[in-house]
């Protein structure tokens, strides 16, 4: 057998293993203390019990924590569990995120009446192994229409979990489609030979811009398995679904998030109505709204000082006043859009989240958007994708937390508090 054949054999092989984990890893439960109940700001302050994440040392073999080995277990210790690892640590950091304007926080469920803190942990938790799987096959690949065909049925799967997890809300859809792409474009050009022999050696590709431009490639594709006759417009949430969504005339704030019988999908529908090419659109691009705003913004925030939780607020207002959030656009039109977007652009204009006008601004924003009724969702989706790619570029050991244990960073006045001392995600 020539040592192409032998290449493919050992491939298929190491698949079907992981497709039996991937079996297992879906069924099971998320940690139980995901569940716990987040105290209130209005609430008083209470020392929480164990942090839900792990610190990012223990994703790395020479770094461990004792205490996070007792509440998840061992370390992962290839680069394709570490990249999924990253992804479930950036999905908990957007959503633990507080305040953030009509979106889930610690604070409840923002606009939606469907969705929670819990809920999206445990989501997390169920995406885990199918990013981890995306990454584990684009190994030795290279940008193609069967390595699309292969991360869209992976995604597929995932959001089979990702409802079997949430009873059949849509957490993470969107993100789905973006920390795959990102995880499987960092991903690409490695040898999965190493992988299977266990000589883990060398480190995933962290240079950013060549990781979005691989993703475009990736997205570039079309996915043969949902592409309608004629379809011009294809959206990313509609490619990586095997679930459509049904199109409401009325657009209310939680219109139909759960499993629908109609054909076309949000991001079609906004795509035909307004003209906006979508999540696609942004990953087709090489996600601009990450590397040319979010992370930027980020970055700023840090060599100013800002405490981590002002900088990614920052980041996502940031992401928010440039984006055509599909989410905004579904539900409220194009008046919500613009509310988002002026109002985001008015906080980042007064100084930003960490300054008092602009917690004025957003405290504003937020009751605004609370009540179109109306969630940022796309904008939440790249803020995870942004932490994403800013834990590879530091090759990070750590993820700051979002919020504090000891403390909460708002009062009831809607005023954020600086924190005395970092804290870290275990």
């Amino acid at each position: 057998m020539d040592p192409p054949s032998l290449n493919s054999t050992m491939l298929r092989l190491i698949n079907k293993a992981m497709a039996d984990r991937l079996r297992i890893d879906a069924n099971k439960k998320a940690p139980p203390h995901v569940d716990r109940a987040f105290p209130r700001p209005w609430d008083g302050i209470e020392k929480r019990s164990a942090p839900v994440e792990r610190c990012l040392a223990s994703a790395s073999a020479s770094l461990w924590c004792e205490k996070c080995e007792a509440d998840e277990g061992p370390p992962p210790v290839d680069h394709c569990t570490l990249l999924g690892t990253l992804a479930r640590q950036a999905l908990i950091a957007e959503a633990e995120l507080t305040p953030k304007p009509g979106l889930v926080d610690q604070r409840g469920p923002g606009a939606h009446t469907d969705l929670s803190l819990p809920l999206m942990t445990r989501s997390a938790f169920a995406i885990e192994p199918f990013i981890r799987r995306m990454a584990f096959q684009s190994m030795n690949e290279h940008p193609s229409p069967r390595l699309r065909a292969t991360l869209a049925a992976t995604g597929r799967a995932a959001e089979t979990a990702m409802l079997r997890a949430t009873n059949g809300s849509n957490t993470h859809k969107g993100a789905i489609w973006t920390l795959g792409l990102l995880a499987a474009a960092a991903a690409i050009g490695r040898d999965e030979l190493l992988l299977i022999r266990g000589r883990n050696t060398g480190r995933f590709n962290s240079d950013l811009v060549p990781i979005a431009r691989t993703a475009a490639l990736i997205a570039s594709f079309e996915d043969s398995h949902e592409l309608p006759p004629n379809a011009e417009h294809r959206t990313p949430n509609a490619n990586l679904s095997g679930i459509a969504v049904a199109a409401s005339k009325r657009q209310t704030p939680n219109a139909k998030r759960r499993t629908p019988s109609a054909s076309l999908s949000h991001g079609q529908i906004v795509a035909n109505r307004f003209g906006v090419t979508g999540a696609r659109g942004e990953a087709i691009k090489g996600f601009p709204h990450i590397i040319e705003v979010g992370l930027p913004m980020l970055r700023a925030g840090r060599r100013a000082h800002a405490p981590e939780p002002i900088a990614r607020l920052d980041a996502l207002l940031s992401i928010m006043s440039r984006l055509d959030d599909t989410c905004l656009l579904y539900r409220g039109g194009k008046a919500a859009l613009q509310a988002a977007q002026q109002g985001a652009a008015a906080v980042l204009a007064a100084g930003g989240a960490g300054t008092s006008r602009g917690r004025e601004h957003l405290s504003t924003l937020d009751n605004r958007l609370l009540e179109l009724g109306v969630s940022p969702g796309g904008s939440a989706d790249l803020l995870a994708g942004t932490l994403f790619l800013d834990a590879i570029e530091r090759r990070q050991t750590q993820m700051w937390m979002s919020e504090m244990n000891e403390r909460s960073l708002i009062n009831p006045g809607f005023e954020i508090l600086a924190p005395e001392e970092p804290h870290l995600y275990r």
